[in-house]
């Protein structure tokens, strides 16, 4: 497989993208499609399968490499964030990737840690749930995925489209508002998390668990596991008790496990429209959860389905 470009400065990847549709265009095909998938690196088998999705859809595939320090509310998170770019940049041209946009902290935010002085804002979604737990973490996501898309915008005629996958179910909701708030000319697609064998889902921060914090974490997947099940089988959910069984559970700080409306990220209430009183779901709703299992802090969540298939359940098998 052929490796891709990888411009480090703004003036050379819009350059190299330019091209890259300019020869499409010239070959006589129709507009192209550009696919962007947006990384902070240490890329696993999820990112492979958001890269394998855009390539299916696209014809034209671009990926970002850039540890953003705007999205961190703790410095040394951010500084232990494992950062692979070798690694990385052979997993993108193994799984097609055309060009790979991989900016310093300058090219991005000239003048940092003083920059940038202008910054979106996530409003009221972005101060719920992972926002109230980490404040100004998605304003640093918005202000950063903001960028990236001015800056990796295709020119005419391309078609542009963005892609993320379902784990991080609240940034996916506050970036797709984002686009619609500011008629942004780019499509978000999604990708269904990605789990191991045992039913955890990937993530880059999975690399710092210990095999002790491993076997905490599969707790996350299984109360959303039996969640999904409760909803499946018109149970009434059995939220209070996955909150108990969590907090006790050794390893596992948990910060929240909530089931929201999928569109305004509220709890829904018995009674409500999505509940009815004895605590079944009537609608569908989306399960969150947050915990901090040894030196990293765990996210994931489970679309639950009223009265019907469960579809494929969180949690695999405890070894």
């Amino acid at each position: 497989m052929t490796q891709p470009q990888v411009p480090t400065t703004i003036a050379s990847f819009r350059a190299a993208l330019a091209e890259t549709v300019a020869a499409h265009v010239r070959d006589g095909r129709d507009a192209p499609v550009v696919g962007l998938v947006p990384t902070m690196g240490a890329l696993h088998s999820g990112h492979a399968a958001l890269i394998d999705a855009a390539r299916q859809h696209s014809d034209i595939v671009l990926a970002s490499i850039f540890v953003n320090p705007l999205q961190f509310d703790d410095d040394a998170d951010y500084l232990h964030y494992p950062r692979t770019p070798e690694k990385d940049i052979a997993l993108l041209g193994e799984h097609g990737v055309d060009l790979v946009f991989a900016p310093g902290i300058e090219q991005m935010y000239p003048g940092y840690p003083d920059a940038p002085l202008v910054t979106l804002s996530a409003g009221e979604l972005g101060r719920r749930w992972e926002g109230a737990a980490r404040p100004g973490h998605f304003d640093g996501v918005l202000t950063v995925v903001a960028k990236l898309f001015h800056i990796m915008t295709p020119p005419a005629p391309a078609v542009f489209e963005a892609w993320f996958g379902a784990k991080d179910a609240e940034q996916v909701a506050i970036i797709s508002r984002m686009v619609a708030d500011l008629d942004l000319e780019v499509s978000i697609r999604t990708v269904p998390i990605v789990r191991d064998q045992n039913g955890l889902a990937l993530s880059s921060r999975n690399q710092r668990l210990q095999e002790e914090d491993y076997a905490s974490a599969l707790a996350l997947p299984f109360a959303l596991s039996a969640l999904a099940e409760d909803a499946a089988s018109g149970r009434p959910l059995g939220l209070a008790d996955q909150v108990a069984e969590l907090s006790s559970a050794d390893g596992v700080e948990l910060d929240y496990l909530v089931v929201l409306d999928p569109a305004s990220l509220r709890e829904i209430e018995p009674g409500g429209s999505l509940q009815d009183h004895d605590g079944v779901l009537r609608g569908e709703a989306l399960a969150l959860i947050a915990a901090r299992v040894g030196p990293v802090r765990l996210i994931d969540n489970a679309l639950l389905v009223p009265g019907g298939s469960a579809g494929e359940s969180p949690a695999g098998r405890r070894e």
